[in-house]
């Protein structure tokens, strides 16, 4: 395969374009999930504020207006191929542009602070993003894009467990996490899981897993059941849509695994609001 040569300026594009789609235009298996949810919901208050969610979705797409003021730190997922080289600038150069492009000309909200604890003197631009990249055989770069909202972000937790805690302290783990996180993170709620791998790869794991489709599985069908009875679990503790009470607490469990050491057993919890931002491109 020849190496295939990619402008910067096309990736800034496809960025730019991602992050205005993903901010205007609700996922359609979120927008399915909120519609089945309205119908199965047996709160008469819940099933009111899932209409208002529907609809507030319908009038950001046909306005093109965010789907919420929060409109999220950008974070990617990226594939990219080993025989992509990018001309006219670099990578990373070129996707920090899409992101400012998108944060500035769509009306964005800009909510990041160049100094975490001392100076939070907002960058207005809404950069510097998170890139996490994995280069891949092949001539294409795979672009996955969100905004992470920090209602439901401050919500999130992870846990170092040892193996002898078992599924059973894998299960109590994420459960205590949503029912200690109630009706902050703006449910109905997407949970991302992450497990295995070390610390830091357990979280991006389940910050990974918020991003993939609500109507899939794990491909693994033990996991596949474990989402399913998480789910079960989670929409039993009554928070409902918008915490004020229901059978809607989520509307999607989704787990990523990852081989992790004999010693240990990290389990992490990424919550996600059901706003769930996300697209993708293939370039």
């Amino acid at each position: 395969m020849e190496i295939r040569k990619i402008k910067a300026s096309e990736i800034t594009e496809t960025v730019c374009r991602l992050f205005m789609d993903c901010n205007y235009y609700i996922g359609k298996d979120i927008y399915c999930a909120l519609q089945k949810a309205k119908e199965s919901e047996e709160s008469e208050t819940g099933r009111n504020i899932l209409a208002q969610i529907i609809e507030n979705d319908d009038i950001a797409a046909k306005e093109r207006i965010p789907l919420c003021q929060d409109t999220g730190m950008a974070i990617l997922f990226v594939k990219y191929g080993d025989k992509v080289v990018v001309e006219d600038g670099s990578f990373n150069d070129a996707v920090t542009e899409g992101v400012r492009k998108a944060y500035r000309d769509g009306f964005l909200r800009k909510s990041v602070v160049d100094d975490p604890v001392f100076d939070r003197i907002n960058t207005k631009d809404n950069t510097p993003c998170i890139i996490h990249t994995e280069i891949v055989p092949g001539d294409k770069i795979e672009i996955l894009a969100g905004g992470k909202g920090f209602g439901s972000e401050n919500m999130s937790k992870i846990a170092m467990l040892t193996p002898s805690k078992g599924i059973e302290g894998v299960k109590n783990f994420i459960l205590d996490t949503v029912r200690e996180a109630g009706p902050n993170p703006c449910p109905p709620m997407v949970v991302g899981v992450g497990i295995g791998g070390t610390f830091e790869k357990a979280a991006t794991l389940a910050k990974k897993a918020t991003f993939r489709s609500i109507d899939t599985h794990n491909p693994d069908v033990r996991y596949a059941s474990l989402e399913d009875e998480l789910l079960y679990e989670i929409n039993k503790m009554g928070f409902g849509p918008a915490g004020l009470g229901g059978t809607t607490t989520a509307i999607g469990v989704n787990i990523e695994t990852y081989p992790t050491h004999i010693a240990g057993m990290p389990v992490a919890v990424n919550i996600c609001c059901h706003a769930a931002r996300h697209a993708k491109a293939v370039i």
